[in-house]
């Protein structure tokens, strides 16, 4: 390191920058390089596949096709006879159940899951339906091919045959810069099966767009699997165990959510009150508070959360913030009670439940000795 820059601030400074503005750089293009080798990828499965290269040369297709491969590119990894079987298996999985982007010349993954969408037959379709797949295709396109090898395998092999499912995860993926492992444990989690299903009054309670975003962010159940819990406990042991890990508990809740505070103090005309959690999602610019509660789920929580969002949209909502959301959740809950409670509210709330990991598997709890066994046994080696 030079002397000039220890001496010189400004210098410094460009230095610092200079190092800033080449890391950005190297990133770019190694996205840019894993796209490209994710763009050949496709082309070379899509050979396989549309050319029937198995049938047409035998069992040992791939193994021949290794060799050759290798010999034109030696310097070049990835083309090992499993790899090959991936990247055949890389294009059935995201074309078997979509369309080809008509603006890539078929070279390109598909579109996006359209089951929410209008669909019309032929070429009847609507400018704004077609504007709408134009966009969902260019999105899937887009995060497919941004979306590590590695992730591409881990796909594969749990979700052949749900090209949706590996779809939801890549755009997870993209949007919340996941790890390969990382990727594995929310899938662990189910969070395909999860995410937007909790019992809200969303749609009638927020204007659209928003009402389906704010949808997005909920869970049912939500996993509290790191709290270490078992057997009884009560509110307020929850509660300290969730912020012990609140690092897990953001990574659990989803992208976007900011912690604020537990037992957050919001004073209304001298009086206090305090809501368990206070969140802030930069996704749909609003505050959610979470109530916690370990009972199964009662009609009259709502009235205290409602109280909490009513005062929070008094006293911390801004200029650019949405209605605040209120997320109730519970141990567990009757769905058709929880629907017609929300029905009395005008505010956004959510009902959900939670669950915590079992200390053993279903079958191995039944497989362990009793205390009477353990006494028998022992009595049985005295005499």
């Amino acid at each position: 390191m030079s002397k000039l820059i220890h001496i010189n601030k400004e210098y410094a400074e460009w230095i610092k920058s200079l190092s800033l503005r080449f890391r950005q750089s190297q990133i770019k293009a190694a996205v840019r390089v894993n796209s490209e080798l994710l763009q050949f990828y496709w082309s070379l499965g899509k050979d396989i596949v549309e050319r029937d290269m198995e049938n047409k040369y035998g069992s040992g297709f791939f193994k021949n096709l290794s060799l050759d491969l290798k010999d034109e590119f030696p310097d070049v990894k990835g083309f090992s006879p499993t790899n090959l079987g991936y990247i055949k298996r890389f294009y059935l999985l995201y074309s078997n159940a979509f369309e080809i982007h008509p603006q890539l010349g078929g070279n390109c993954p598909p579109a996006a899951d359209y089951t929410n969408y209008p669909q019309v037959e032929g070429n009847s379709k609507s400018a704004e339906t077609q504007n709408v797949e134009e966009i969902i295709m260019a999105k899937a396109s887009r995060d497919i091919f941004s979306t590590p090898w590695g992730h591409h395998k881990l796909l594969i092999d749990k979700f052949l045959k749900a090209p949706e499912k590996a779809i939801f995860y890549v755009h997870k993926t993209v949007e919340n810069g996941w790890s390969r492992a990382v990727l594995d444990n929310v899938i662990d989690t189910k969070l395909y099966e999860r995410e937007g299903k909790a019992v809200t009054n969303f749609q009638s309670a927020l204007p659209a767009p928003l009402s389906d975003l704010a949808q997005e962010i909920t869970r049912d159940p939500y996993l509290f699997d790191y709290t270490q819990l078992r057997g009884k406990y009560d509110e307020t042991e929850l509660k300290d165990a969730l912020m012990t890990n609140v690092q897990k508990l953001l990574l659990e809740l989803g992208n976007g959510f900011a912690f604020m505070g537990r037992e957050y103090r919001m004073v209304v005309d001298g009086e206090e009150l305090f809501c368990d959690m206070l969140f802030y999602n930069t996704h749909i610019h609003s505050y959610v508070i979470a109530e916690i509660k370990t009972q199964k789920f009662e009609p009259s929580f709502l009235g205290q959360l409602s109280g909490y969002v009513s005062c929070a949209n008094h006293i911390l909502k801004r200029n650019g913030d949405n209605d605040t959301i209120g997320l109730l959740i519970c141990k567990s809950k009757n769905e058709v009670m929880a629907r017609y409670a929300l029905e009395g509210y005008n505010q956004p709330l959510g009902i959900s439940e939670y669950e915590l990991s079992k200390v053993f598997p279903e079958n191995f709890k039944s497989s362990l000795p009793s205390i009477e066994d353990i006494e028998n046994e022992l009595k049985e080696r005295e005499l």
